[in-house]
């Protein structure tokens, strides 16, 4: 198989619905790329399509969670540049576009993140999120990236040079190592400055669940008790950077995604009264 541009992989485990709008989001972006669904046996209607959807190359096959799903896609990946995007995700348009021309820019750049549209079930606008470069005891202590996984974008040299995969052992807090790991290398990372995804806000995503609670609790324990001492420090000190980055502030701006009531194309949304404010 010739390698393709991007390679997005995206783990799947009954969530039909809301896969087939990250389908048709990855599907219409102007770019050579795979898209890799690893389904893990789902039992809610998704076998009866994903198998015949030629748009995606479809591996069904039992896993050890989520990051193992992902990590199996990985390593059936061809691209150059490579992106997990959940069921729940979507690309906006021409988001892979600017991610590729900002790579060929900028050889010397492994990672690039995105910024991130919040999304109620409907669509309908929540909030913004600028993304900051991460730093390691705020990633650390805080429990909460600067980055969304939705929005991050590596050079395949991620994998083939650091055997940077998931750790198959966490359940929801699998971004987070993966992001300290990858500052450890130290990768080279960079912001993008442009909204390429969007994440919806379902009521059942993962970072709800008190497996992610469990998870942060142990993260932010195994840290130097001088560093979690230092975490209202950290957090001053993030906060007023995104002040000074203007990572609160953004004009009135429309995006356009697929919906579950109008799947087959995408719908605008103009929205009028930016917040960066998540109320959850």
């Amino acid at each position: 198989m010739n390698r393709s541009s991007f390679s997005i992989i995206t783990p799947s485990y009954r969530n039909s619905e809301w896969l087939k709008l990250c389908i048709a989001s990855v599907h219409d972006q102007a770019m050579v790329l795979e898209h890799i669904v690893q389904d893990a046996g789902s039992d809610d209607g998704t076998l009866d399509w994903l198998p015949s959807d030629s748009r995606v190359r479809t591996f069904v096959e039992k896993d050890a969670g989520m990051y193992d799903g992902v990590n199996r896609g990985l390593r059936r990946a061809t691209g150059d540049y490579l992106a997990y995007l959940n069921c729940d995700e979507q690309y906006l348009p021409g988001a892979l576009e600017k991610v590729h021309d900002f790579f060929e820019v900028n050889p010397e750049v492994d990672v690039v993140f995105g910024d991130v549209v919040i999304v109620e079930s409907s669509g309908e606008f929540r909030c913004f999120r600028k993304v900051n470069l991460p730093w390691y005891y705020y990633t650390k202590v805080c429990s909460n990236l600067c980055t969304f996984t939705a929005g991050t974008f590596m050079r395949r040299s991620v994998l083939d040079q650091h055997q940077l995969y998931f750790d198959p052992t966490y359940r929801a807090l699998g971004d987070a190592d993966w992001m300290l790991r990858a500052l450890r290398v130290p990768l080279r990372m960079a912001v993008l400055g442009a909204y390429t995804s969007t994440f919806t806000e379902t009521g059942q995503n993962l970072g709800q669940f008190p497996v992610s609670v469990k998870e942060t609790q142990t993260l932010i324990a195994s840290a130097p008790l001088w560093a979690r001492r230092a975490a209202p420090v950290f957090k001053m000190g993030h906060r007023l950077r995104r002040i000074i980055q203007g990572s609160y502030s953004q004009k009135p701006f429309e995006y356009s995604i697929y919906t579950q009531q109008t799947g087959d194309q995408r719908i605008p949304f103009s929205v009028t009264k930016p917040t960066a404010r998540w109320v959850r």
